[in-house]
């Protein structure tokens, strides 16, 4: 993303949206609440092309292998990338676009009842020349790694563990002075790099645990603006333009908005920019804001 001189307004994680139009410069006046703007999209999604992808990928004998998840990562923050208003927020009863993009998702230590989630950030570099996909993989290798074989807590579990000893009273209140610092712009930057409510966009892969579901709420606190949940791929039937049915791995990707921070066009453009980049993967193997001849009718 472009860097930008800091100006005053500006926050450490967001450049004041200063040329916004008067609906959206007044809409947190009357919904102040990111939970009472939610927008959601659900999407059914041919794997089909992924699914080639990822096998392409995994070579015999890979320790890691390649997951459509990562796939789907690459594919939301590439359309993030090309389409900016995604990356907005709102905080303070202010508009903001956030200075870089973040994905967050939840890492299952051990598939067992009783095993503890993580809590995973990745930040994908947009200057850099290498592929969205590439940067998620090895990302995300790392993280998993961290947390399933050194069975080593994420940054936000940690805060929260050590504030959980305190009294309810005074954990509430510490709760309540963060949340005036964040109004403020004053949030902690430490707190805020291990705080996945503070990240351009929230996945649930649900589809990993056998579970259906498209949606998820957002959250008022921090300054995430779009929840993604990943479903259960399932065969699903595909009706060609002669009628016959034909049987595909699909699933649903659910995606749930703030509507303050666009609109309705703009998402819509969004949405089949993501599900283009769905169906030809390979397009994610080109550096996150190149923009291929395919596509540049959707950015």
């Amino acid at each position: 993303m472009s860097k930008q001189k800091k100006r005053f307004g500006d926050r450490k994680d967001g450049y004041l949206v200063r040329d916004a139009d008067t609906m959206h410069k007044f809409m947190p006046y009357i919904m102040p609440n990111r939970a009472d703007a939610e927008a959601m999209v659900t999407e059914l999604i041919d794997m089909t092309p992924v699914i080639q992808y990822v096998k392409n990928k995994n070579y015999e004998g890979i320790d890691f292998k390649y997951t459509f998840f990562h796939v789907i990562c690459a594919a939301v923050a590439k359309t993030i990338a090309l389409r900016p208003k995604l990356n907005r927020f709102y905080a303070g009863r202010r508009l903001y676009q956030r200075n870089n993009i973040s994905l967050s998702f939840t890492v299952k230590k051990q598939f067992t009842d009783h095993s503890e989630e993580g809590l995973a950030i990745v930040k994908p570099d947009c200057e850099s020349d290498e592929s969205p996909v590439e940067q998620i993989y090895k990302k995300v290798k790392k993280i998993c790694t961290k947390l399933k074989k050194e069975n080593q807590n994420d940054g936000a579990t940690d805060i929260m563990g050590k504030l959980l000893v305190l009294p309810r009273p005074i954990v509430k209140m510490v709760v309540g002075i963060l949340e005036w610092l964040d109004y403020h712009g004053w949030y902690p930057t430490s707190f805020m790099n291990d705080d996945p409510y503070y990240s351009s966009v929230f996945l649930s892969n649900l589809g990993s645990i056998k579970m259906r579901a498209n949606y998820h709420h957002l959250t008022n606190w921090g300054t995430n603006s779009v929840f993604v949940i990943v479903g259960e791929k399932k065969l699903t039937p595909y009706h060609d333009e002669n009628g016959n049915v034909e049987m595909r791995d699909a699933l649903e990707l659910g995606l749930t908005l703030d509507e303050r921070i666009a609109d309705g066009y703009y998402y819509s453009k969004s949405v089949r920019l993501l599900k283009a980049l769905l169906a030809d993967p390979s397009l994610l193997d080109q550096p996150i804001m190149h923009v291929d001849d395919s596509i540049k009718d959707l950015v």
